[in-house]
């Protein structure tokens, strides 16, 4: 994950048949990210969408001996 993706952790998610999914677009605060998913509602009605917050969780590293 990127800088700017670990600072825009909301994100849109478009769903498509067959489990498949697309990030659309990210946002810092849930609000912003209410108000664009409500304007993608209404210019495509048919599509499926839904708000996700997508942490970023470091992986820690593995020491071997």
């Amino acid at each position: 994950m990127t800088y700017i993706e670990k600072l825009n952790p909301w994100c849109i998610v478009r769903h498509f048949p067959n489990m498949q999914h697309q990030i659309v677009a990210r946002f810092r605060r849930r609000n912003d990210a209410e108000a664009h998913s409500q304007a993608l509602h209404r210019l495509i009605p048919n599509a499926t969408f839904s708000i996700i917050f997508n942490a970023a969780v470091e992986q820690p590293e593995q020491i071997t001996p």
